[in-house]
């Protein structure tokens, strides 16, 4: 069960729509039920038809809800923890989304800690999770963790055959080495975000950090979801105006799989200046393709990149990404020791199939179990 329009660009809808095929790949049989796209804040409309959705499937039938959508509706799934085996998709808790109140958050935090109490396990996707959710269910042994997997790079027919016979880490070194001879990009180098532009990814602090280095080779494109918070997109329009950067900063929009396929392989440098993550899917998406990384320490990213594929930084620290950035946008060897391990570390993460394998006996174990709440 997932919330909204689950072909949406964003990290937590691609994780849903890989692992659903990824089950189908196996075997499974799995019906795909979306939920009105007013989660996490449902209307009363949302939260009936949720009810009547849950009410019509079979008794003992196994369903997995996305996080998103469960923990804003503790009542609903209550009605239904002994007749449904529900087990929680936890990208990561709704209360430490950018932006929100204070009484906000102690309120959705509240309502995900009773909606959890309801199901028998609760999937995540990487340790920092399982930490940050151990305020929610006291019981580690009820959380299991899906890290998400990668797809691996494809190649254009027109792609010269040696190079289309080569392993994935050879294709991703071979985009690493033609970054390296191609550092001037018009005599620029090409940073590249991709994530969805709301107040929780760090545009603004990014946008900020760059506008002090406004005297250093670098061009930055944004591809994102610019329509999830318009108010945000809006604040970092004036703030590029107001630098004179709108000639160096620009927002894309969402790209179809071509573009972004582009983009990753002739872009310079990733960055993503985010204040929280649950996991860190592009930053994974990055390293796939032997790009250094400047970002932040949050979810899983920092044992992504490491202490070689980039440069990690505390969430909000402005100075030490602008630091970050002035480091590799200036150090042309520093950025291809960088490149080096970023083609290492890519080829070392697993892809879609050993992350829905993985799923699957989570889901087959947790369905066995009595609720969290009654095994307490």
């Amino acid at each position: 069960m997932v919330p909204g329009d689950p072909a949406s660009a964003t990290g937590g809808y691609e994780y849903d729509r890989q692992v659903i095929a990824g089950l189908r790949r196996l075997g499974w049989q799995v019906q795909l039920h979306c939920l009105d796209g007013s989660f996490p804040q449902p209307s009363m409309a949302a939260l009936a038809d949720a009810r009547h959705q849950l009410s019509n499937l079979a008794d003992d039938a196994w369903v997995l809800i996305d996080g998103l959508a469960l923990g804003a509706m503790p009542d609903v799934v209550r009605e239904h923890e002994r007749r449904l085996r529900l087990i929680a998709l936890v990208h990561h808790p709704l209360a430490d989304e950018t932006g929100v109140s204070a009484d906000e958050a102690q309120r959705l935090l509240q309502a995900e800690r009773a909606a959890l109490q309801s199901v028998r396990f609760v999937i995540t996707t990487g340790q920092a999770m399982v930490n940050a959710l151990a305020e929610y269910v006291s019981d580690r042994r009820r959380i299991g963790v899906v890290a998400p997997g990668v797809l691996r790079v494809e190649l254009d027919v027109a792609v010269d055959s040696a190079v289309a016979m080569a392993a994935p880490s050879s294709i991703a070194a071979t985009e690493a080495t033609q970054r390296l001879g191609n550092s001037d990009n018009a005599g620029c180098l090409q940073l590249l975000c991709v994530a969805t532009i709301t107040p929780r990814k760090g545009h603004e602090l990014l946008i900020d950090a760059l506008a002090s280095l406004r005297d250093l080779p670098w061009r930055l494109e944004c591809v994102g979801d610019t329509s999830r918070s318009p108010a945000t997109f809006q604040t970092l329009q004036r703030r590029i105006a107001e630098a004179g950067l709108q000639s160096r900063i620009t927002f894309t929009g969402v790209l179809n799989d071509a573009d972004l396929r582009m983009r990753w392989s002739t872009a310079d440098v990733f960055v993503l200046a985010t204040h929280f993550e649950g996991y860190g899917m592009a930053v994974a998406d990055a390293l796939l393709h032997g790009m250094p990384v400047v970002s932040t320490r949050t979810g899983e990213i920092a044992s992504l990149v490491g202490d070689d594929a980039g440069i990690v930084v505390a969430p909000g620290d402005q100075a030490a990404l602008r630091a970050a950035l002035s480091e590799v946008i200036g150090n042309q060897a520093a950025r291809q020791k960088m490149a080096t391990a970023a083609v290492r570390r890519g080829a070392a993460l697993p892809d879609w199939d050993a992350a829905s394998q993985r799923l699957a006996a989570l889901v087959s174990h947790g369905a066995q179990l009595p609720t969290i709440q009654e095994a307490a």
